[in-house]
């Protein structure tokens, strides 16, 4: 299959970047598991933080049989991520496998990749998005779809792939939101993709960093708990509508839509919007926070349970694997 030959892995799942959740012990259990784990650059921001992850991700991956599992890092490409420049220079000094960059142009980060054979695939939400993604060379999309936790796409699965498969026939093609079940997976593979990047579903892990209320969040909440807000970092992100969610609300006000369309303060703006942003999700993660401010997609719907990486995947590949036994016993009724 296309993404498990060009990432090196067994199973053509990405366990996707969160921000203040994806970790190194996360990504290193991804990696054992036979996926690509991934994390933002952004949740490393201390001085020498990123880099000696980098260091002992690359000595695991050094220790795993050819093929077994990789890893990836998501960088915030766009003006207004202090930190860009130097993350790239750090990742490309490691030679980090692959990269997702999102909120962008992908030209630098393009270039610098294949001097040295990684890969780039991009976070696209539409075919405009992938046509300057596909212009500017990257090996493939990140088809970031309705549903997805953070920030999601307008258009749903069963139309954005087909569309960007047919647009872009030669590219790898990864979906992504409203995924966490292998069934799901099968559906996306189906349409044309060539593998899933899943995220809700991995917040609910012993792995993951986040407190217990975080997790148990998760399970308790349901699809119609996710909404749309524009006050964490600007852009639309997918929250669960929590009480400090609706405290927080959904709609930037006139003087804050003022201040992010007007060219002189639009990039000023956005950073400090995303800086408190920042801030607030950071208390949010912890035990015992009453903020409670936890992104996440709808396919909150489908998480019943707490489990380890091992037994996320385990249970994601049988479940892949069954669903395609079904449709093969279905292919029998219309012969």
């Amino acid at each position: 299959m296309k993404l498990t030959s060009a990432l090196a892995i067994r199973y053509p799942i990405i366990m996707a970047p969160m921000f203040l959740v994806s970790n190194e012990k996360m990504t290193k259990a991804a990696m054992d598991n036979g996926i690509a784990g991934t994390f933002p650059t952004l949740n490393f921001r201390k001085e020498g933080e990123l880099k000696a992850v980098l260091e002992n991700l690359n000595q695991h991956l050094a220790q795993l049989p050819p093929g077994q599992g990789t890893y990836g890092v998501n960088l915030i490409v766009q003006k207004t991520n202090p930190l860009y420049s130097k993350h790239l220079k750090e990742c490309v000094d490691a030679k980090v496998p692959f990269y997702i960059t999102s909120l962008g142009s992908p030209k630098e980060v393009i270039a610098a990749a294949h001097s040295y054979g990684a890969k780039v695939l991009c976070d696209v939400t539409n075919i405009q998005h992938a046509e300057k993604a596909a212009k500017a060379g990257c090996d493939g999309f990140i088809a970031v779809c309705a549903g997805a936790g953070g920030h999601a796409g307008p258009y749903p699965m069963h139309i954005l792939i087909p569309a960007l498969q047919k647009a872009f026939p030669d590219k790898i093609l990864v979906a992504a939101g409203g995924i966490a079940t292998g069934q799901q997976m099968a559906s996306a593979l189906v349409l044309g993709a060539h593998g899933a990047s899943i995220g809700t579903r991995f917040i609910a892990s012993t792995e993951a960093p986040v407190s217990e209320e975080y997790k148990n969040g998760i399970l308790n909440y349901g699809m119609e708990d996710i909404v749309l807000t524009e006050r964490l970092s600007g852009t639309p992100c997918n929250v669960i509508n929590t009480p400090a969610a609706k405290k927080l609300g959904y709609k930037q006000n006139w003087f804050e839509k003022l201040l992010s369309n007007n060219q002189r303060t639009r990039k000023y703006f956005k950073m400090l919007v995303q800086v408190r942003g920042m801030k607030k999700l950071e208390q949010a993660v912890k035990p015992n926070n009453y903020q409670q401010l936890w992104t996440a997609g709808q396919s909150v719907e489908m998480v019943y349970e707490i489990s380890s990486i091992k037994d996320i995947v385990a249970h994601l590949t049988s479940d892949l694997k069954t669903s395609f036994k079904e449709m093969a016993s279905l292919q029998k009724d219309y012969e």
